[in-house]
C-alpha cells in the first residue's frame, strides 16, 4: 500500500472542473505507479479538508472512478484502488493511446508547450 505520495493537487486557474482534475490525478497515478491495486485512497473528508473544497466534489470524482471500475468502496475500511480490469483487445487500445495523445499535444500546443518540451516533461516523470 503505497498511496503515501499521493496527495491530489489543484489548479484553480486552469478551468478543468475539480472533480476532473481529481479524476485524471488518480488515474495519472495509478498509470505512473504511485497508485496500485489494494492501496487506500485518501478519505473524501480527508481530501476535501485538504484542498479546502466541498466534500460532495470528492464524492463526486471518487464516485465516477468506482462507476468505471477503477475504485472500489468499502463501507467502514475506505475506498481502494481497484484490481486490474481486462485488457481491451489491442486495436481498441491503441486507438485510445492515440486520441489520448492527440488530446494533450493539442492542449500542450494551446499553452505554449512544444513536443520537445512535452517529452522531456513525460521523461521526468518516469524518473
Amino acid at each position: 500500500m503505497s498511496n503515501a505520495t499521493f496527495q491530489p493537487r489543484l489548479d484553480l486557474r486552469s478551468g478543468i472542473p475539480v472533480y476532473r482534475q481529481l479524476i485524471d490525478q488518480v488515474l495519472g497515478a495509478i498509470a505512473t505507479g504511485v497508485l496500485s491495486t489494494g492501496d487506500r485512497l485518501p478519505t473524501v473528508r480527508q481530501v476535501a479538508v485538504d484542498l479546502a473544497i466541498n466534500p460532495n466534489t470528492v464524492m463526486r470524482a471518487y464516485k465516477e472512478l468506482e462507476i468505471r471500475g477503477v475504485l472500489v468502496t468499502q463501507q467502514g475500511t475506505g475506498t481502494f484502488i481497484a484490481p486490474a480490469q481486462v485488457k481491451r483487445d489491442e486495436v481498441e487500445r491503441q486507438r485510445r493511446l492515440s486520441a489520448i495523445a492527440g488530446e494533450f499535444v493539442a492542449r500542450a500546443g494551446s499553452e505554449g508547450f512544444t513536443l520537445d518540451d512535452l517529452l522531456g516533461a513525460l521523461k521526468d516523470l518516469k524518473q
